[in-house]
C-alpha cells in the first residue's frame, strides 16, 4: 500500500534513545512500527481500528499513544526532532480542525421570537365577515 508512513532512519536514530525500555509484560511490538502507525492515523485522520495491520494491532497502537501522551513523551520526541534538524521556520497546518459533530450547529445567542399576531392582523380573511 503506497499511503503508509514509515519513519526515516535519521528520524528513528533521534527518537529511539528517548523511548522507554525494559517494560514488563507481553512481547512488545516494534516501537518503530507503532510510532509509524500512530503518525499514519494522525495524518490520515482514520479511526485507530482502521489503522493498517502492517503497523501492529490497533489496540497496541492506541495504548502506546495514550500512555506516552500521559508521560509527556510526545513533546520530548517533537523537541528532539526539531533540534536534530534546525531550520529557520516551523509550521503547523491548521486548515482543518476536527470538532464534535454537533459543534457547528450550536445556538448563536438569544434570538428574539417574533409574534405572528401582527402579521395575521393585516391579512385578508378567507371568509367574509
Amino acid at each position: 500500500m503506497g499511503s503508509e508512513f514509515w519513519l526515516s532512519d535519521q528520524q528513528w536514530s533521534v527518537i529511539e534513545p528517548l523511548l522507554p525500555k525494559n517494560r514488563p509484560g507481553a512481547r512488545r511490538v516494534d516501537d518503530r512500527r507503532v510510532i509509524s502507525g500512530i503518525v499514519h492515523v494522525l495524518r490520515v485522520g482514520c479511526r485507530w481500528q482502521d489503522c493498517p495491520a502492517v503497523y501492529g494491532p490497533p489496540t497496541t497502537i492506541y495504548n502506546r499513544f495514550h500512555r506516552w501522551a500521559g508521560r509527556g513523551l510526545w513533546q520530548k520526541l517533537f523537541s528532539a526532532l526539531v533540534a536534530a534538524d534546525p531550520c529557520d521556520m516551523q509550521m503547523i497546518d491548521s486548515t482543518t480542525a476536527k470538532v464534535h459533530r454537533s459543534a457547528a450547529g450550536g445556538k448563536e445567542g438569544r434570538k428574539r421570537k417574533r409574534s405572528v399576531a401582527p402579521a395575521a392582523a393585516g391579512r385578508r380573511k378567507s371568509t367574509p365577515s
